[in-house]
């Protein structure tokens, strides 16, 4: 191993959970490419569990706010530059991942142009939404490793997408947490979602869930905040309300071996494709020609058959419809997810 090799490399990531969940596939990749170089990864506070033990990952940064923002940036960075980094890759593209990454000790420094701080980087690459190439729009995953080709031109473009689905940690604690729940077929229901307009409708949802209840155990997962959509989407049926009763490995592990996984364009859509879970995915307000959509073997999304002019209203959703009618939603029917699994 000579010096240069074994210096560390650093990645960075600070966006939202499903964005995290993503990059653990991009650390992978950088891994094998370079397994002797000690892996760092920067995360903000709450998306730690989804990389800490990973086995490729030496050490985990965590930007907690609550400290306060700016102070607990400024400690970090300082830390951090007591390394001499072989590269940092910044897959995040606001400011503050920015600051982290030009102040790094490093020969080589890549991320995407749209970085306010990018003119810092040695090497940088058009992050675009929607990307097309050859007529097939690119993933999140594949946006991210044009920062591993762009760096050293090693890294085939393009290649099989499910090849490079998101890695967790998942222990067999964790699956010893969820078995008592997989002991007959059963299908994992994930209503919620931080934006309204990204979420199916609840209606439909308890309705599906109603439909499912004969002939599956129905699993409701989501955090303690979506406990009572889940109670009002399981009505009475027998379905079990697991809100806030799961953490995000855990629930992973639950989706694991579930007949179906139906899930909004949100956080478990991903942990869903980390498990190579059958997923169906409901797209509202938003495209899968975004590149977040799943990875799953099997997977099927739904979004409206008929074509709207207002669709997509906006990258992340709204907290409500800007048109007042939400047909984004309303056209996809009970029936179109029922379809979807195979013994119905």
């Amino acid at each position: 191993m000579t010096p240069s090799e074994s210096k560390p490399i650093l990645i960075i990531q600070t966006a939202f959970i499903g964005d995290t969940i993503l990059a653990s596939s991009f650390a992978k990749t950088i891994h094998d490419q370079y397994p002797d170089a000690p892996l760092h990864f920067f995360l903000r506070k709450g998306n730690e569990s989804v990389i800490k033990g990973l086995p490729f990952v030496h050490k985990v940064w965590v930007w907690d706010k609550g400290e306060g923002k700016v102070r607990s940036l400024w400690r970090l960075i300082r830390e951090l530059r007591l390394y001499e980094f072989r590269a940092v890759f910044n897959i995040h593209r606001h400011f503050n991942s920015g600051l982290i990454t030009a102040f790094m000790k490093a020969k080589a420094k890549i991320g995407f142009k749209q970085n306010p701080l990018s003119f810092f980087y040695t090497h940088k690459v058009n992050h675009r939404i929607p990307h097309t190439v050859d007529g097939q729009s690119w993933h999140e995953v594949q946006r991210n490793l044009q920062l591993l080709q762009a760096f050293d031109g090693r890294f085939p473009m393009p290649f099989k997408l499910q090849e490079f689905r998101p890695v967790l940690p998942i222990t067999i604690a964790h699956k010893d947490k969820v078995a008592e729940w997989k002991t007959k077929p059963f299908v994992v229901v994930a209503p919620a979602s931080v934006w309204f307009t990204k979420q199916w409708e609840e209606a439909s949802y308890t309705d599906l869930v109603k439909r499912l209840a004969d002939n599956y155990q129905v699993l409701l997962i989501g955090g303690p905040g979506d406990k009572d959509l889940c109670q009002r989407v399981k009505g009475t049926t027998e379905a079990i309300n697991l809100c806030g009763k799961l953490n995000l490995l855990e629930s992973a592990a639950l989706m694991e071996g579930a007949e179906r996984v139906f899930v909004n364009d949100s956080g478990p859509l991903h942990l869903a494709s980390a498990v190579n879970a059958k997923t169906t995915a409901f797209f509202c307000a938003t495209i899968p020609q975004f590149g977040y959509g799943p990875l799953a073997l099997g997977a099927v999304v739904l979004e409206s058959p008929e074509k709207l002019d207002c669709r997509p209203c906006g990258l992340h959703g709204h907290t409500s419809c800007p048109k007042g009618h939400f047909k984004c939603a309303k056209n996809v029917t009970v029936e179109m997810a029922l379809s979807t699994i195979s013994r119905l």
